[in-house]
């Protein structure tokens, strides 16, 4: 029987200041804190949270096995991502079974975290809780200083790595709009909204919340000069109560 738990704490945008009181509790009580990163990088899970963990806190760190290096799509991708999720479920599952573990994830858990994919596996061989968090993209255009949307506008979420032709549907379909995974995919978003008549709409929020965060207009902004810590927004415009109609 297990005598411990795996505890997911949401850590919101990217501002210690905009984790939950329950998170920070947490994590400021773990014994042992498990998060995700690019080999050879601190991570932005770990940063968000430097100087919150105690002292003698035990360090897990989940190294991707692959970021940018195969086609995300590519059977070999997914056969190594699989393999690396599928052992970082058995490792906390086996320490759950002695004591509580942490695992950080930026912004909400279950909002496209990394988080889920250990999630599933764990069903059924360890207790799990998952404490939310801000998403990202709340940060992002709360950056902007305007409202992402109106009355009864639609908001479409959509990955920037999806085919040209779906982000150009759904931008002419939708009110408003937010892209995430932007990066070495911006070109195509960028055409899929000139496409929609919408580039010039459209804003770049680069790392929301955090130190350095910057706010520009997307038809500004050069096709290389987009990190992965990157959203397009694209306000909506629907009815306003301070607008006659």
């Amino acid at each position: 029987m297990s005598v411990g738990k795996i505890v997911c704490a949401g850590l919101g945008p990217g501002d210690p200041d905009l984790i939950s009181v329950r998170s920070d509790r947490v994590i400021r009580a773990a014994r042992h804190v498990a998060f995700f990163r690019k080999a050879g990088r601190a991570g932005q899970a770990r940063s968000i949270v430097q100087g919150m963990l105690r002292a003698d806190a035990v360090e897990l760190a989940m190294e991707y096995p692959v970021t940018t290096e195969l086609p995300f799509d590519s059977p070999e991708y997914n056969d190594l991502l699989a393999a690396f999720y599928d052992d970082w479920a058995a490792r906390l599952a086996d320490l759950a079974q002695r004591e509580d573990v942490v695992v950080l994830c930026e912004g909400d858990p279950f909002f496209y975290g990394s988080f889920m994919h250990l999630y599933t596996r764990l069903q059924g061989r360890a207790e799990v809780e998952v404490i939310p968090g801000i998403p990202g993209m709340v940060g992002c255009w709360n950056g902007t200083g305007q409202p992402i949307t109106w009355g009864d506008d639609v908001l479409t979420v959509l990955m920037a790595t999806l085919p040209e032709e779906d982000l150009l549907r759904h931008a002419r379909a939708s009110d408003a709009l937010v892209i995430m995974k932007t990066g070495r995919n911006l070109p195509r978003v960028r055409r899929a909204l000139a496409a929609a008549g919408r580039l010039d709409e459209a804003w770049l929020v680069e790392r929301g919340t955090m130190p350095g965060q910057r706010v520009a207009r997307l038809a500004d902004v050069a096709d290389g000069d987009c990190p992965y810590f990157a959203i397009v927004l694209v306000h909506g415009h629907g009815r306003r109560p301070e607008v006659p109609e």
